[in-house]
Parts: structure tokens; C-alpha cells; sequence
């Protein structure tokens, strides 16, 4: 997750409180996907942005879990993120995003 982004988190959090804020994920891999998770649950593993050190244990989902998937239209999702979710590794995606939710995550749905 750059930096900008990180900040914008950093941002929204402040203004809302950790509680009511919910990061959206699209990343194309497992492993990025886990990456920017970790950044707004645990803090930044780089230790190079403004999440270095903050543990905001905010909950983060990647559009393709089903918690997201479930909640919005069907013909929407299709339209744009069903070509996507084909070609992904959907199964490594939900696995990564479960640990570091189930490790870090603050609040609870």
C-alpha cells in the first residue's frame, strides 16, 4: 500500500474511528492482498509510510470473498469483477485475507 494511500487511511480512521471503517481490497495476488492488510490492521511491515507503528486492527476484505461478493449485485459484480476473479487465486486470496483478519483485526462483524 503506498503511501498516499496509507495516509488516506490514516486520515479517514481519525475522522470516523477505527470501528466504522471497512479497507476494500483488489489486488491481483494473495500475497499483495496480505500485504495491504496487514498495513491497516497490524501497521506498515516497512516501517516506511504513515502506518508504520499504528495498529489500527481495522476489518479489510478482498472484493472476491464472499463477504463482499454476497452484498452487492449479482449483475454488478459480474459486470466488473467477474472477468477477474476467473484468473486469480481466489481460494489464496480468501486464505491470506482470513489469517491476517483472524491475527490482527480489531472489530468484529
Amino acid at each position: 500500500m503506498d503511501l498516499e494511500n496509507q495516509q488516506r487511511v490514516k486520515d479517514l480512521t481519525d475522522k470516523y474511528s477505527p470501528e466504522n471503517v471497512i479497507v476494500l481490497l483488489g489486488a491481483a495476488e494473495a500475497e499483495s492482498s496480505g500485504l495491504a492488510a496487514e498495513t491497516v490492521t497490524a501497521g506498515d511491515p516497512t516501517f516506511a509510510g504513515p502506518l508504520a507503528g499504528v495498529q489500527l486492527g481495522l476489518r479489510v476484505y478482498h472484493v472476491v470473498e464472499p463477504q463482499f461478493k454476497d452484498e452487492v449485485n449479482a449483475e454488478v459484480y459480474d459486470d466488473q469483477i467477474g472477468m477477474m476473479e476467473m484468473v486469480l487465486d481466489v481460494d489464496g486470496i480468501i486464505e491470506e485475507m482470513s489469517a491476517i483478519r483472524s491475527e490482527h483485526c480489531k472489530y468484529n462483524d
